[in-house]
């Protein structure tokens, strides 16, 4: 091989399968999900990383451990039906309340919502506390302003909401139905607050049970 052709060696992009075992140690190895612009970062000049997702995604279809899409980026994850498996491994120190579950509910049905929104969905007013705990967990953030009078904060979920329900997308979250029997809301809806009262909070220290 003459020095040229070494040369031009270094700059060419490693064979398809390469490539994908540089994917799989990459989604391996990271802490969260990983785009695909973050991907090409780290990976030879030339590489396809959206090509060798899709051939590593086809090789791990099936098996216990999958590539799962999680909103704009992708990450290893135990397959659905084995997630029973993985109950012993996982510490649960606080559960979250209802009423702090019908907000993220609330915010994950309707972002972007602001806090009034939310507050008339629910018929309570929402405390601090709630919303802090929600953006703690990374499940919720805040979006873009409203345009409106007061310009108010408005909230939606995050990555990391998507990634802990096993979400590919917000348009993949269950119906009203299954989140009741699944007792993310309540079986009978609240009656709405009255225009004369001012709706009730929630205490802090009911944010978990």
């Amino acid at each position: 091989m003459s020095a040229d052709e070494t040369l031009q060696a270094l700059f060419d992009a490693p064979p398809g399968q390469e490539q994908e075992r540089m994917v799989e140690a990459l989604l391996f190895a990271a802490p969260e999900p990983l785009t695909l612009r973050a991907l090409a970062e780290r990976m030879p000049q030339g590489a396809d990383p959206a090509a060798a997702l899709e051939r590593l995604t086809a090789r791990y279809a099936g098996r216990g451990v999958e590539v799962r899409r999680i909103g704009d980026a992708w990450a290893l994850r135990t397959a659905p039906d084995l997630g029973f498996l993985m109950r012993r491994e996982q510490v649960e120190t606080r559960r979250l309340s209802r009423a702090a579950m019908e907000t993220l509910a609330i915010i994950a049905y309707h972002q972007p919502v602001t806090r009034a929104e939310i507050e008339q969905i629910r018929g309570v007013a929402v405390s601090k506390g709630a919303l802090d705990v929600l953006i703690e967990l990374d499940w919720v953030r805040l979006g873009r302003r409203r345009m409106t009078p007061g310009r108010p904060a408005t909230f939606i979920t995050t990555r990391g909401f998507l990634d802990h329900f096993g979400l590919e997308s917000a348009r993949d979250l269950p119906g009203l139905r299954e989140l009741r029997e699944a007792g993310l809301l309540s079986q009978q809806p609240r009656e709405p607050a009255r225009e004369a009262d001012p709706p009730r909070g929630d205490d802090v220290d009911d944010l978990f049970e």
